[in-house]
């Protein structure tokens, strides 16, 4: 299952344009995706934080998803880092 994920906030600070593409099994959950984008980051963003990624959201077009949902079926998802301010 191909992957599109695109990326916000501090992740797109790390990849300029601003989505990535991975490729799961069939049937992956989010804690696989959570996984791959954790693999990734450590082999090509010298600036990764894994502990940003662990506080991160995942999300479809539509939903917000945890980590034992599946994955849409058009692979379409997005990491969204956690804000701060006010």
């Amino acid at each position: 299952m191909k992957i599109d994920l695109t990326l916000f906030a501090a992740f797109q600070d790390l990849e300029p344009a601003g989505r990535i593409d991975l490729e799961l099994p069939d049937g992956a959950l989010v804690a696989d995706l959570r996984v791959a984008v954790d693999t990734y980051g450590r082999q090509h963003w010298p600036k990764f934080r894994p502990g940003l990624l662990k506080a991160s959201a995942f999300a479809s077009e539509t939903t917000l998803l945890r980590d034992r949902d599946a994955i849409p079926a058009d692979g379409k998802m997005a990491v969204l880092p956690p804000v701060n301010g006010g």
